[in-house]
């Protein structure tokens, strides 16, 4: 395991990068598919790394308790040096409850990690609905829990969720999310 720290090109005001990823429905989903929301998180996350698993009950609540924003997880450890974040452990995770957001994705190419300038899992990007257009309006950790066994005091995802919709700027300055590395394949 690899602790990064998450450092994006992404900034606040800048629009989402599409896509049109696998879900583990066999669908695929880009964020226009959740435009009838007022709030789009998108987390870079997997099945294996011990800090993203300790945010998949965080995520679940996160994605219960607000209608109006969706929750949706990228997986990029499309590495077959990793078999535990195979897609059909994707599907297994959503099947049993462990997972249960808006939409889990596949970046297959790990093309749309790179876009978004991900670094680590879990890597949280938030958007907020404005002129037609997902634009960003934090890229950060999730709560102040830095470690898997940490328990969370501040909760900066879901204060930011709320800034949005209720119209409001998010207040809470940008914190880099640390996690395992994205297991880049060798090209």
């Amino acid at each position: 395991m690899v602790l990064k720290e998450s450092d994006s090109e992404l900034a606040r005001g800048d629009t989402a990068p599409d896509f049109a990823l696998r879900g583990t429905d066999g669908d695929h989903y880009s964020p226009e598919d959740f435009a009838d929301t007022d709030a789009l998180l998108v987390v870079f996350t997997c099945n294996h790394c011990p800090y993203a698993k300790a945010k998949f009950d965080h995520l679940n609540e996160l994605s219960e308790e607000f209608d109006d924003a969706a929750i949706v997880g990228i997986n990029p450890n499309a590495n077959k040096e990793y078999p535990d974040d195979s897609y059909e452990n994707m599907v297994e995770l959503v099947a049993n409850g462990t997972i249960d957001y808006d939409a889990y994705l596949f970046d297959e190419t790990q093309n749309v990690a790179r876009e978004y300038g991900a670094v680590c899992t879990p890597d949280p990007f938030l958007f907020r609905r404005e002129d037609d257009e997902w634009r960003l309006a934090y890229h950060g950790r999730l709560d102040d829990a830095l470690d898997p066994e940490s328990e969370p005091t501040e909760f900066y995802v879901e204060e930011a969720i709320e800034s949005i919709l209720a119209g409001e700027d998010v207040e809470h300055p940008d914190r880099p999310s640390r996690g395992c590395s994205i297991k880049w394949r060798e090209e």
